[in-house]
């Protein structure tokens, strides 16, 4: 029997703000409350139930949220799901499909808009564009006048006109959701996936705690800095604003010999170089002023649920071009690395807010808040936090793809990569603290940098001369680093190749490992794909390729991308294309492992890059129980024979580098 399907989009109100606050935060208040449901069967006509004017959603449809014989489709279904549930319309998120994540699998753009632009829906299927101005009128409290006689909230009597405006846009975005999802259902997303966004939102749903005396401790310490910084610095020059960047660049035009044309991040450490007395104090302020040491904890303090976890910090398929996570809300995907010693000393002064203690004892009070954001997850009392990062993941994969041998034996004896990688480049052992260490950093930069083709400008992105490295070096470091590895050279050329010969003769091509190039099309709707299978049958999909010319006056193949709001054409070659396929096969590993993960009983509360925290009660805790969890990630994947994976990992009260 086939399953019917049933589009529904509903409209809310809050008093949160869901921008800055997530999802979870927002459906969190007590004031939440669906104002409008519209929905249809089979695609066919749509219904819009008027929530907010005391109708009710038909008891079939009701029956239906909860019938596993019924699919329900929505545009970020993240928030039906969620929504639904907070008002009590019960609906298990694993009968759910979302159009948004289908976009987004097929390469195309977040947002129900652009998705419907990037696709070319005709005018009457495409989003209202009055949409935004209505959700501001209805779903968020007003400003009080006397004009609305002090009302803090817009009610449908307000404006009926406006309301039935509204009632319109709720309908029509059922029907783009529909549009979108009849030109995209060519190509599903395949099963394995739609359950990793299961567990996905799962995880998200859980969250993970906060330890908000540290969090609000840190603001308070930082306050009080920023405002001891602000009143030496209008002491030294006398500025009513000192923070200003055009009153500070006039000063310092006017009152030193530094000459500057403008106040950034790097003109700033520039200067420090040189600058002395009242202007190198200044400077070094204003480096201080711009750090956003903070701005994570304020994140935090935003979007913190009633029972201290905070939740949403991670975006399903964020990076479209290979399926990876995005951060959201906190970032946790660009946490900072440092930390500071004698952590736990750290964490009490700024919990207790004993900003002089922290200053007596670590100097920069903004270096070390942002070096203690990390710890600010913590798990409850009856639990630990257990955490396991994969090694080298990204290396490991490409020398698998590439089968560089000498590096795959570098893994298979637990080598250190960065070591053999220099010892390779110069010719001569190099042990990390040991005999010829100082090249180990080279090799370091060299790894990060240059295994997908890149070059000095590379390394230099890498942070290679902030690390000692000359500009000189450079190309010589890279010509070192290729000609240790000519199997990863020729991989670059081999998938360029592919990737031509499959734009020029419309054949697929295979490479080894599974790796398949194809064309395809959608002749319905006139879309065309480059697209790459990877070894867990998984695609990349390239949309509306083409042949050009690009920068250098090479041919190279083009597709559709969104950069920033826009629809545009961006240009591709062999390396960036083995950086697809190997951070997609990554990945696939980190996907694969949390499925085993939960499936072995384990509740994952986020995870970041190539690390996975997971939250175990002390009851249920083991001795052994981090070597459990690492041979769960570092378990053989069955589409990936022959792929080294490593794990290691520790058990702690709260988050932090190992």
């Amino acid at each position: 029997m086939s399953k019917k399907h049933l589009s529904i989009d509903i409209e809310t109100y809050s008093n949160v703000d869901i921008g800055k606050c997530g999802l979870f935060k927002y459906c969190d208040s007590d004031s939440f409350e669906i104002l409008l449901f519209a929905y249809a069967y089979d695609f066919g006509p749509v219904k819009v139930v008027d929530l907010a004017s005391g109708q009710a959603i038909p008891g079939n449809v009701q029956m239906d949220l909860q019938n596993p014989d019924v699919i329900k489709h929505a545009y970020n279904a993240a928030f039906e799901i969620t929504g639904l549930n907070r008002a009590g319309y019960l609906t298990p998120p694993d009968q759910w499909r979302c159009t948004m994540l289908h976009g987004l699998y097929l390469g195309y753009p977040a947002g129900l808009a652009n998705l419907g632009k990037a696709l070319g829906l005709p005018e009457d299927k495409q989003k209202m564009a009055a949409g935004k101005a209505l959700i501001r009128y209805f779903c968020v409290p007003c400003k009080e006048t006397k004009r609305n006689g002090y009302r803090r909230r817009n009610l449908p009597k307000h404006d009926p006109d406006k309301w039935r405006t509204f009632k319109t846009y709720n309908a029509q975005d059922v029907v783009t959701e529909m549009a979108d999802y009849q030109r995209l259902m060519a190509y599903p997303v395949p099963d394995w996936v739609q359950e990793d966004w299961v567990i996905d939102y799962e995880l998200n749903r859980r969250g993970i705690q906060l330890d908000l005396d540290l969090v609000y401790g840190a603001i308070r310490i930082n306050d009080e800095h920023r405002e001891e910084l602000i009143q030496r610095a209008i002491a030294i020059t006398g500025l009513s604003n000192p923070n200003s960047r055009n009153q500070l660049l006039e000063w310092l035009n006017e009152n030193t010999d530094l000459n500057l044309e403008k106040l950034t991040k790097e003109t700033v450490s520039e200067s420090l170089q040189v600058a002395s007395g009242a202007a190198e104090e200044v400077l070094r302020i204003r480096k201080n002023l711009s750090k956003s040491s903070v701005s994570k904890y304020q994140a935090m303090k935003s979007a913190v649920c009633h029972d201290y976890r905070i939740r949403g910090v991670l975006q399903f398929y964020g990076a479209n071009r290979t399926g990876r996570w995005a951060g959201r809300l906190v970032q946790v995907q660009n946490l900072p690395h440092d930390v500071p010693p004698a952590i736990d000393v750290a964490r009490h002064l700024a919990s207790t807010g004993n900003r002089h203690g922290l200053e007596l004892l670590y100097g920069d009070v903004a270096s070390t808040l942002s070096q203690l954001i990390r710890t600010a997850f913590i798990a409850p009392d009856d639990a630990m936090l257990c955490v396991s990062d994969f090694s080298a993941i990204e290396a490991r994969v490409l020398s698998w793809l590439a089968d560089e041998k000498w590096r795959m034996d570098v893994f298979a004896n637990n080598g250190d990569i960065y070591c053999a990688s220099a010892s390779s480049m110069f010719g001569v052992p190099v042990v990390k603290h040991g005999i010829n260490g100082h090249l180990r950093q080279k090799g370091k930069v060299a790894e990060l940098a240059l295994g997908y083709q890149g070059g000095p400008n590379a390394l230099i992105s890498m942070g290679a001369l902030k690390q000692g490295l000359t500009e000189e070096e450079l190309p010589d470091i890279v010509r070192r680093w290729r000609v240790s590895n000519p199997r990863i050279q020729e991989f670059w050329y081999a998938v360029d190749n592919a990737a031509m010969s499959v734009m020029q003769n419309a054949q697929p091509v295979g490479l080894p490992h599974g790796i398949i190039f194809s064309r395809e099309c959608n002749l319905v709707y006139g879309y065309d794909y480059l697209t790459i299978t990877l070894p867990s049958g998984r695609r990349l999909f390239y949309p509306q390729p083409y042949i050009a010319d690009n920068q250098f006056g090479r041919p190279a193949i083009h597709y559709r991308t969104q950069v920033g709001a826009n629809w545009v054409n961006t240009s591709t070659y062999g390396g960036k294309l083995v950086e697809n396929i190997t951070q997609a096969i990554a990945r696939d590993c980190l996907a694969l492992a949390i499925k085993r993960l939960v499936q072995h009983g384990y509740k994952p509360l986020m995870h970041i890059h190539d690390e996975v925290v997971l939250e175990v009660p002390k009851t249920e805790l083991h001795d052994d129980e981090i070597e459990r969890i690492n041979a769960i990630m570092c378990a053989p994947i069955p589409w990936a024979p022959g792929l080294l994976l490593n794990a290691d990992g520790f058990v702690s009260p709260y988050y932090k580098k190992d």
